[in-house]
């Protein structure tokens, strides 16, 4: 796949592609599964069964899921379930083409909250933390996460963090890095010391405000991978536009919302997360619904 995808939208019909190389040697569904939820159904809420998230795992794999998107940090408020250990223990020794992303810089808090962590240094301790709970000589992707839910202020430097992990990156012990909640000042401060495969920011149907960014990742190829792909509970996707849409296609909107996604760049990735097994195969089914220039239209 070209690194440069203007000629690429030129001549082909990139909704139809459910595919896409990630760093340019990993091919993965571009629909994939999140993590967060399988410990709890939210950040500081109780213990999901881990039973239960085990199963979800097995049956994404069934699914034909290939790509997973995980953290150390993702646990239950009481620390007992995590979703790295879900993981491995549903999925170890992985199937052969699973990528599996991780992400670092927050770190839990004593109070079951998030920090952030800015000291490079820092950052050799949480890679090794997710070798060892994932069970893996070396991590497929780890993304350098900053800041809170936004982007930090404008000028806040990535350089001397993405440097410590572009030297475990030469290492051996990360074979593709990414970015997390980044501006394009930040992408491109960090493709100047090491390539970056993929950039994870807050984007979806109902919050379009990050397409400058995505646009830089689409010229580049880098995949953007957007978190809370279905509003994280935090926005309303049950706008009369899905509705429509969805009704169209026999869909759900939830399903219209990941097909959006997916029609939106060449570039974009998918990664809806759950802890129920219905939810799962109506997200992955959202893989095989082609958006018409008619869908769109009333989406835009």
């Amino acid at each position: 796949m070209s690194n440069d995808f203007r000629d690429f939208r030129d001549f082909h019909d990139f909704r139809d592609f459910r595919d896409f190389r990630l760093g340019g040697d990993l091919l993965i569904n571009r629909i994939g599964f999140g993590a967060m939820r399988l410990p709890t159904n939210s950040f500081h809420g109780p213990a999901r069964d881990p039973e239960t998230g085990r199963a979800v795992l097995r049956r994404a794999i069934e699914l034909g899921v290939t790509h997973i998107d995980t953290a150390a940090f993702y646990a239950s408020g009481d620390g007992t379930v995590r979703a790295n250990a879900l993981i491995r223990e549903a999925l170890h020794p992985y199937p052969a083409g699973l990528v599996i992303a991780t992400k670092v810089g927050p770190v839990r808090t004593p109070d079951g909250g998030l920090a952030a962590t800015t000291c490079p240094a820092d950052l050799r301790p949480l890679v090794e933390e997710n070798l060892e709970t994932l069970g893996v000589d070396r991590l497929d992707l780890v993304y350098l996460r900053i800041g809170g839910m936004a982007p930090p202020p404008h000028g806040e430097s990535v350089a001397a963090r993405f440097e410590a992990l572009a030297a475990m990156r030469d290492e051996g012990l990360i074979r593709h890095l990414g970015l997390s909640n980044v501006d394009t000042d930040h992408l491109a401060e960090a493709r100047a010391i090491a390539p970056v495969a993929a950039v994870q920011n807050h984007f979806h149907a109902a919050k379009r405000d990050d397409t400058e960014l995505l646009t830089a990742c689409e010229r580049a190829g880098i995949a953007y991978v957007p978190f809370f792909p279905l509003g994280g509970g935090l926005s309303d996707l049950t706008g009369d536009r899905l509705a429509k849409v969805a009704e169209r296609h026999g869909a759900t909107v939830p399903q219209i919302a990941l097909a959006w996604l997916l029609a939106s760049s060449p570039v974009t990735l998918a990664i809806p997360g759950t802890g129920s097994l219905a939810h799962l195969k109506e997200n992955t089914a959202a893989g095989s619904i082609t958006l018409t220039p008619e869908d769109l239209s009333d989406l835009t």
